[in-house]
């Protein structure tokens, strides 16, 4: 079976160790998955994120889940798609790996991931997909503490486009 799956689920309601937030730099809660994430967790999820000062972008901070399924909340600040070529994929890449760094120190073992950029900041959705899958296959081959990892979709676009990079090319 395989340790990576591709639902279309409201992420705020997967009974999982952790939900990642496509976060801002403030993580202080913004719109999208960020301010629904908020909503269902309740305020002290923003008065723990106060206490962290922030997020640079490619990097990632570890809370509470409070009113959440999920035990903790990992809060990944994607990049701002520009047009490729200012370093976005790398950045992109250093959210998850920097999520999933954060999950295995903490002990958890399922994770779910939001399509992270691909909302506000328009990360092509494709290549945003192609990203996320390749660096999360890379992280759990060498990693055997977390069991699965979920990619959340919300719409029927974005799972089609998690569904096609999980598909290996040729």
């Amino acid at each position: 079976m395989s340790r990576i799956s591709v639902q279309q689920a409201d992420i705020t309601t997967l009974a999982v160790d952790a939900i990642v937030n496509a976060a801002n730099q403030s993580l202080l809660g913004g719109g999208g998955v960020d301010g629904a994430i908020h909503r269902a967790a309740g305020p002290d999820l923003l008065a723990e994120c106060r206490t962290l000062g922030g997020c640079p972008t490619g990097e990632a901070r570890i809370t509470r889940g409070y009113r959440l399924p999920a035990r903790y909340v990992i809060h990944a600040v994607g990049p701002r798609y520009r047009d490729g070529r200012h370093g976005e994929a790398g950045l992109l890449a250093s959210c998850y790996r920097r999520s999933l760094e954060l999950a295995i120190a903490h002990g958890v073992k399922t994770i779910a991931f939001p399509a992270i950029s691909c909302g506000i900041y328009g990360y092509p959705i494709p290549e945003a997909a192609r990203i996320a899958v390749d660096t999360v296959s890379a992280v759990l081959a060498e990693d055997c503490t977390i069991r699965q990892v979920v990619f959340a979709c919300f719409g029927a676009d974005v799972r089609a486009a998690f569904e096609a990079a999980l598909v290996p090319p040729g």
